[in-house]
């Protein structure tokens, strides 16, 4: 057992303090003043973000700049296509999502990226290239 288990870390405190403070506010989704609905993987609120395209890859991978006030910034982040396992809501447009749903997820590593519980619709991703 560690010594210094029940010391709270200063940063992870400043971090859950400007998420409160985030979450008193509209939050930024798709645009400023947005609220897409779009959760983590924990259930909390995607506060500030900012999503856009950087390139597509290949057929089936995309790169992302993804941008998060409180919680990760990722200028060149590599997503996958899939099919959504669970309902959920688009990152970058804010419509809902539906298992079986053609989508993009930030692309397994470890450590596993803050955002990956998030996911684009491929439809989503479409509209933006075509911009």
């Amino acid at each position: 057992m560690q010594a210094n288990a029940n010391i709270i870390d200063p940063w992870m405190q400043t971090i859950g303090l400007l998420s409160l403070l985030a979450g008193e506010s509209k939050c930024c989704g798709v645009g400023p003043n947005e609220d897409n609905g779009a959760r983590h993987g924990d259930g909390t609120a995607f506060h500030g973000v900012t999503v856009s395209l950087v390139e597509r890859q290949t057929f089936s991978t995309v790169t992302i700049a993804w941008r998060d006030s409180t919680r990760c910034c990722y200028g060149d982040q590599i997503w996958h296509s899939t099919r959504a396992r669970i309902e959920g809501v688009c990152a970058m447009s804010g419509r809902p999502i539906r298992p079986g749903d053609a989508v993009y997820k930030p692309r397994p590593c470890r450590p596993a990226p803050r955002n990956v519980g998030a996911m684009i619709l491929t439809s989503a991703l479409d509209d933006a290239t075509e911009t």
